[in-house]
Formats: C-alpha cells, sequence, structure tokens
C-alpha cells in the first residue's frame, strides 16, 4: 500500500501483546484487501517490546524488534506510531515525543486520553498531527468515528452505554446463574474475562474513562474526571438482583452522558436499573453497546464485542488506515481537536432519576411509617414499597426494605438519607441504585 507520493508508510508499534500482535495478523492477513479499499500500503517497520527474546508465534522479524521506545519513535522508516502499552506515564511521553516529531498516533489508551487528554490534544493542535483512538472506546465498535463524522451534522442529546465487558458478565452471571459477585468474579477471571487485577473494570473507572472520551467528542471540550461521578459493582448483592428481577429490570453498569437545556453536561457511570423492555437489557456477556440520540438522526444503537484481540485489532487497524489516508494530504489534521474552550459538567447532586433505595432495618413496628415520614417530609415521592420474606429464617429480626422513589435530586436524597440513617431502626447505609428512564 502506498500514500500519493507511492511511498509505503511505515508503522511502528509500542506494545506487542494481545491487541498488538492482534495488528500484525490482521495486517498481514487482509493486506492486499486493506491495499485495495484505502490504496495506501503499510508495513510494521519497528516493534518496541519489553523483553526480546520472548517466544512468540507471530513470525515477526528479529531484527525489527527494540526494547527502546524511543527508537520505534524516531526510527526514520516509521511514519505512524501506534501506543499499546497502557498507564499514562511512559504512554504520555510515547505519545508526546510522536507528536513533537509530527507522526501521527493511533493509541486505544482511554485512561491516557481521558487524564491526560488536554495536554496531548494541545500537542496534537500544535504540531498539527493528528491522535487517533477509535480502539479506545467500545473495541471493536466503531463509536468513535461514528459521533466524530457520522453524527457531524447532528447535535448530540445523550449516549447511554453499557462499555466494559467484564463488569456486564458479572452482572449477567449473578443474573442469570444466581452467582454471588465473588463467584462471579472469578468465574469471569478464570475465562480470561478479567483481569487478575480487575479494579479498574469493577469499580467502574475503565467505563468511565470511556465516557468522558464519547462526551468530549460529542461537546468539543476536555472534561477533568475529578468533575465525574463513578460508582461500580463491587457493592452489587444478589439480593439487589433478585429485587430487579421482582420489578421488572435488570442491573446494569451503565454510562450516561447527556446534554441538558441549560448547557450543563451530565457524565456518570454507576450501577443501574435498566427496564427489561428496554433493547439495552439483552446487551449480555461481554459484549458493548451505545445508544446514540442525535437531533437530526434520532435513535441509534451500535453493539459488538467490546474488547479481546480481534475487535481491538480491528479499531487499532482502521485508524491505522485513517492516519496514514491522511498523511497523503498536505496540512489536513484528520483527528480530533477540541473545538470549544469549556464547557460545564453537572453537579452529581443536581442530577434526577427515579431511585431504588434498599434499608437493612429491624423487623420492628411502624418501620415503613418512619422511613415513609422523613422522605415525605423532604419531598419525595414513594411508589412503592417491598419486604422480601427468607423462607429460610420466616423470623428473622433484621429484614431488607426496599422503597421504590420518584424521580428528584441526588443531592437532595443524599441528604435525606443521612437523616434515616439516625434512626434507631436503620442498621447501615442505605443502598442506592438509579432507576433509568431511557425511553
Amino acid at each position: 500500500m502506498s500514500n500519493e507520493s507511492g511511498k509505503t508508510l511505515g508503522i511502528g508499534l509500542v506494545g506487542f501483546g494481545t491487541v498488538g500482535t492482534g495488528v500484525w495478523e490482521t495486517l498481514h492477513r487482509n493486506f492486499d484487501l486493506i491495499s485495495k479499499r484505502s490504496g495506501v500500503e503499510v508495513e510494521i517497520m519497528r516493534i518496541a517490546v519489553r523483553d526480546i527474546n520472548k517466544t512468540r508465534s507471530e513470525d515477526a522479524p528479529v531484527e525489527k524488534f527494540t526494547t527502546d521506545w524511543k527508537d520505534v519513535v524516531s526510527d526514520p522508516t516509521v511514519d505512524i506510531v501506534v501506543e499499546l502499552i497502557g498507564g499514562t506515564t511512559i504512554a504520555y511521553d510515547i505519545v508526546a515525543a510522536a507528536l513533537r516529531e509530527r507522526k501521527p498516533v493511533v493509541t486505544g489508551n482511554k485512561a491516557l486520553l481521558a487524564e491526560r487528554g488536554e495536554e496531548l490534544f494541545a500537542l496534537s493542535l500544535e504540531f498539527n498531527t493528528p491522535i487517533h483512538f477509535e480502539a479506545a472506546v467500545a473495541g471493536g465498535i466503531p463509536i468513535i468515528k461514528t459521533v466524530q463524522d457520522s453524527f457531524v451534522g447532528n447535535r448530540i442529546q445523550s449516549m447511554v452505554g453499557i462499555i466494559n465487558g467484564t463488569s456486564n458478565y458479572i452482572l449477567e452471571r449473578m443474573t442469570d446463574a444466581g452467582l454471588g459477585y465473588e463467584e462471579a468474579l472469578g468465574e469471569a477471571q478464570q475465562l480470561g474475562y478479567a483481569e487478575a487485577d480487575p479494579t479498574l473494570d469493577v469499580n467502574g473507572w475503565d467505563a468511565a474513562h470511556k465516557a468522558i472520551l464519547l462526551a468530549t467528542l460529542a461537546y468539543g471540550f476536555t472534561i477533568d474526571p475529578k468533575h465525574v461521578y463513578v460508582r461500580g459493582i463491587e457493592m452489587v448483592r444478589e439480593i439487589d438482583i433478585e429485587f430487579a428481577k421482582r420489578l421488572g429490570f435488570v442491573v446494569k453498569l451503565l454510562c450516561v452522558v447527556r446534554e441538558h437545556q441549560d448547557g450543563l453536561i451530565e457524565v456518570r457511570t454507576q450501577p443501574s436499573f435498566i427496564p427489561r423492555s428496554h433493547v439495552l437489557s439483552s446487551v449480555n456477556g461481554v459484549f458493548n453497546a451505545v445508544a446514540v440520540k442525535g437531533d437530526a438522526a434520532g435513535d441509534s444503537l451500535f453493539y459488538g464485542r467490546g474488547a479481546g484481540k480481534g475487535p481491538t485489532a480491528s479499531s487499532v487497524v482502521a485508524d491505522i488506515v485513517e492516519a496514514a489516508l491522511g498523511l497523503g494530504h498536505e496540512g489536513g489534521h484528520r483527528g480530533f481537536l477540541p473545538y470549544k474552550k469549556d464547557g460545564t459538567v453537572m453537579d452529581i447532586e443536581d442530577t434526577q432519576t427515579p431511585y431504588y433505595v434498599r434499608f437493612d432495618v429491624t423487623d420492628e413496628p411502624g418501620v415503613i411509617a418512619k422511613i415513609a415520614n422523613e422522605l415525605a417530609d423532604a419531598g419525595i415521592g414513594i411508589s412503592g414499597t417491598h419486604s422480601p420474606v427468607n423462607p429460610d429464617n420466616p423470623d428473622a429480626e433484621f429484614v431488607d426494605m426496599v422503597f421504590q422513589l420518584h424521580t428528584c435530586r441526588f443531592g437532595l436524597l443524599k441528604d435525606t438519607l443521612k437523616s434515616i440513617e439516625e434512626l434507631s431502626c436503620v442498621n447501615s447505609r442505605p443502598v442506592v441504585f438509579r432507576i433509568e428512564n431511557l425511553g
């Protein structure tokens, strides 16, 4: 494949793990197809790895390997740098160095762009050199290009998604197989769906980083992660899963990005109750889905594998070709640049939804009335109350009492729950799930 000058464009890979080897395999397997479709030729020239002597199944020539990423960035035969090592420190140095060399960058590093994107996009503008990051969100789903290009004529009203496969798998197994959280997590790790250290997946931050990137694309300003509300699935228990079933919902780790009429942008990630009637409720296993609403296009749904060697490599290769096409056009910055100097993320306490709240209470007369009075005094409406009987222990002194609440400000609910916690009949901090209206 060649650009307008007829030159084969050189690719430098920094990282040759699961995704890196997938990129190598995809480029070699589909070389002719990519060349005919795009009209450009690319070849991997250098590969930076930690250990050159590591046994690899891929047939990459040993002379292409180095242990110093600087050899990749500075190599005159490398035109495009692909960063696949993860993290936010060395990866930052690699991307920044490539931009200063005016070499387009392809990365799947959502944490890097979510946390240090402001600096890197500034360098991208300064050196007129793009950063491509399709693989950073939702694996093989082309959601970045869709939001950036296909929806260019739309005002994005909302994006709601399930964009972490590990958490989605765990919640599915808790729902369908009745597993406890720890058991479901262990199964996910055994199957390779969860890392040995699953922290970023289960605490919500992997999904939140992706949501931040989507919000940045949709609304044009870089978003500080400190302003984003994030909760993970660690506190989801079997009893909440069962209540959700009884009430016609499923529990999903949901990312919500939404523009409000006052221009504030809502960005949050947390386990939520989703109506079984909504299409997102059927997104299971390690699959991802993003529902996008534009003022012109209306509602669209994007669904596919959110991670894995093949799907992520597919997105990286698409970005490599996009970067190669851009090199054939002088002055053409084909990546993303923030187009607004600033914007405001809505304070989480001002967001509003209905809620499910579970109280661990002492079974005594007047419990419901005491809690209901506190809610009424705050002006929070109640749509239903529920309390299951444990057939194995029907005379239990402590029970779980669930209240379904009407829509109210989250800050108001938090303040009210603090007062309710002080009641003698309430034994621990209430558990709260949002009930999402996705109609």
